[in-house]
């Protein structure tokens, strides 16, 4: 399997009005998208981030979970959220990938606005299953990447589309959902509805 990395971006990402923005770090989003990270084998999970103030507040959010009150209360969070590493930009964030897995990763972007894709997720699945190169799969905040970022991007992944227009998902189920279709176990899927 092809060594798998997600990212959380909260800079550059637009705001509603199309401006390039940074975004606040969630409680929510850290311990969520680190559970699903756990759940599909995603070797680390990156809150990204340059304002210092903000990873300091997502290192106290980790250091609840870690030791403490917060260890003992949920040994399962804990054990999602070991996977979780904080970064100041995406630079810093390929380099300790890279490190990690001793290749420069492909990056794959999302975004609601894809409407043209330049793989599906079939073909990703392949990537994932018989790969040796590491995946990066880059999420953004806020109302998503800056073009900048998906520019850089070896891969725009298909948009999720609902039944209707909506279409305005939080970060943590795009990441549940996109991560399913990568990694999920479709066999087993498949037998439990026949």
């Amino acid at each position: 399997m092809a060594p798998l990395y997600v990212a959380l971006l909260h800079f550059p990402v637009y705001d509603k009005n199309r401006q390039i923005v940074t975004t606040a770090v969630t409680n929510m989003d850290i311990p969520d998208i680190a559970r699903v990270a756990r759940t599909y084998g995603v070797r680390r999970f990156y809150v990204v981030t340059p304002v210092q103030a903000l990873r300091e507040l997502a290192a106290r959010i980790l250091a609840h979970w870690a030791s403490g009150w917060g260890a003992s209360y949920n040994e399962t969070r804990k054990d999602a959220l070991a996977l979780v590493g904080l970064s100041e930009d995406l630079d810093h964030t390929i380099t300790d990938v890279e490190r990690d897995a001793g290749a420069p990763p492909l990056l794959l972007v999302t975004s609601a606005q894809t409407t043209h894709p330049t793989i599906s997720y079939a073909q990703l699945r392949l990537m994932v299953a018989d790969g040796d190169r590491p995946l990066l799969v880059l999420f953004g905040t806020g109302w998503g990447l800056s073009e900048e970022i998906i520019q850089r991007a070896d891969h725009l992944l298909p948009a999720i589309l609902g039944t209707g227009d909506y279409n305005h998902l939080s970060v943590r189920a795009a990441a549940a959902i996109i991560l399913d279709r990568m990694c999920g176990r479709r066999e087993e899927l498949q037998e439990a509805y026949s």
